[in-house]
């Protein structure tokens, strides 16, 4: 499809992808449809309310959409809808479908400005919206596509992942998992790492150095990712470096690298050293100050004075579900909500989680869906090993079903047992449901934390709440 046509309709519109691209959609003119299995899931109730706020007209997913009502001239779906969807099996003959990434990139076209594309296996959610909030703190205004709730942005009856902006430049959340990043091309974009999610580092490397050959104008790459995907695919990109390594090099091949060169976090003060300042970070974690690098490497490229842009970037309000706190039991145990989902991610949080917990930290786990839990079983165990102290539980609470599998493999109470025999003394265990975790943390204390972590399913974030209230 060459432009964006007059009407669309979203399977899935609550998800956190699919609903920026339904506002943004509704917001150019476009006749906005969707439907979600969970429509009237209290949980999903940010989302749903932005959408009718916005004028997307909502159904349940039973194919209901179709039948009293002119159909849309596409359906938009995303790589985990599967093939027979009711919306798929409802819709006239020939119906075209659109995956997201080319919805997107119609949409993108559509709203005609330069593009910064932000990708990489962590952080992109939070560094994308930091990067639109510091810009639009700078009076830029731009729009923003996200897959997290930048808390900046949550007004004017916008959930928070979507943004309008003035329509001089958009700052979007670009997807590797499923490679659909592929599918469109950015002027300027941004790297922040290569992990183990969803394929191997390799092939990860593979698809980032053929994103960067599409890219027009500008790149900014961690030190490391360069290493992965070498100079080549960057040669007619002006190229800005970041680093967490404090021997690192002002410059390398021929690009300014931002540093941080020193981190510390006290009684719930977070400062980073970057390029020679002290910067107040609003969030603690060393993946924190790095992020806070990127954004100013992407601030310059843009043409911003790299002093202004460390002194805007501790006014970050944060996204989401990234660390945030959910309050404190009758107890005094701090309880802490976070996306985090695949190990490099689980790992930052956990190290976060340690610098505002003198006491004991239990980590409750909900993996998202069984095949991303078994690609992850093996990585996970000894990365976990590196970063839990002696004291910590580490639990992981039963697979969320988001569809897309036949196999249902593999359960959380079977890679519990695995790890805890691998390494006894009852750090790993599974918890059959949420109230026997929950009956689990009444034995915890006033310098003890909690962290609830998964992603997909929003309700986790009204379970810490409940958590905090309620133990």
């Amino acid at each position: 499809m060459k432009q964006l046509p007059d009407s669309l309709h979203f399977v899935g519109v609550g998800g956190i992808g699919m609903s920026a691209l339904a506002q943004m959609a509704s917001c150019l003119g476009c006749k906005t449809t969707g439907s979600d299995r969970a429509l009237n899931s209290p949980e999903n109730r940010r989302i749903i309310d932005s959408l009718r706020a916005k004028g997307v007209g909502l159904y349940p997913q039973d194919g209901s959409r179709f039948r009293n009502a002119p159909p849309p001239a596409a359906i938009v779906y995303s790589t985990a809808i599967e093939s027979d969807n009711p919306d798929f099996v409802n819709a006239p003959p020939g119906t075209v479908r659109l995956h997201r990434s080319e919805a997107m990139r119609l949409l993108v076209e559509k709203y005609s400005s330069p593009v910064f594309a932000v990708t990489g296996s962590c952080g992109k959610t939070t560094v994308s919206a930091w990067l639109a909030e510091t810009l639009d703190r700078a009076g830029a205004s731009p729009a923003l596509i996200s897959g997290g709730l930048a808390k900046h942005f949550i007004r004017d009856g916008f959930a928070g992942n979507y943004a309008p902006g003035n329509g001089k430049l958009c700052v979007l959340e670009a997807d590797e998992s499923d490679k659909s990043l592929l599918n469109y091309s950015a002027d300027h974009a941004m790297i922040l790492n290569i992990g183990t999610d969803h394929y191997s580092k390799q092939e990860l490397a593979d698809v980032f150095r053929r994103f960067l050959l599409q890219t027009r104008v500008s790149a900014v790459l961690e030190d490391r990712v360069l290493e992965a995907v070498g100079c080549d695919c960057i040669r007619h990109l002006n190229t800005a470096l970041f680093s967490t390594d404090p021997g690192a090099p002002a410059e390398l091949h021929g690009h300014r690298v931002f540093r941080v060169t020193g981190y510390r976090s006290e009684n719930g003060v977070v400062q980073a050293e970057i390029e020679g300042r002290t910067v107040r970070l609003p969030l603690p974690g060393l993946h924190n100050a790095a992020n806070a690098a990127a954004v100013c490497a992407g601030l310059f490229l843009l043409g911003y004075d790299p002093a202004d842009a460390l002194s805007a970037i501790g006014q970050f309000s944060g996204v989401w579900r990234r660390f945030d706190f959910a309050g404190g039991t009758s107890a005094g145990t701090a309880v802490y909500d976070d996306y985090a989902h695949n190990v490099e991610k689980i790992c930052s949080c956990i190290e976060a989680a340690h610098e505002v917990c003198p006491g004991r930290a239990v980590f409750l786990f909900q993996p998202h869906g069984y095949g991303p839990f078994g690609f992850m079983r093996q990585e996970l165990l000894p990365a976990l090993e590196k970063v839990l102290r002696p004291n910590d539980t580490f639990a992981f609470l039963p697979v969320y079903y988001a569809g897309g599998t036949t196999s249902f493999q593999p359960k959380a109470e079977e890679v519990a047992a695995e790890y805890d025999a691998a390494h006894p003394g009852g750090r790993y265990r599974c918890f059959a449901g949420r109230a026997e975790a929950a009956e689990f943390l009444r034995t915890l204390g006033a310098e003890d934390v909690t962290v609830v972590m998964g992603a997909r399913d929003n309700s986790l974030s009204d379970w810490a709440k409940e958590l905090a209230e309620t133990i």
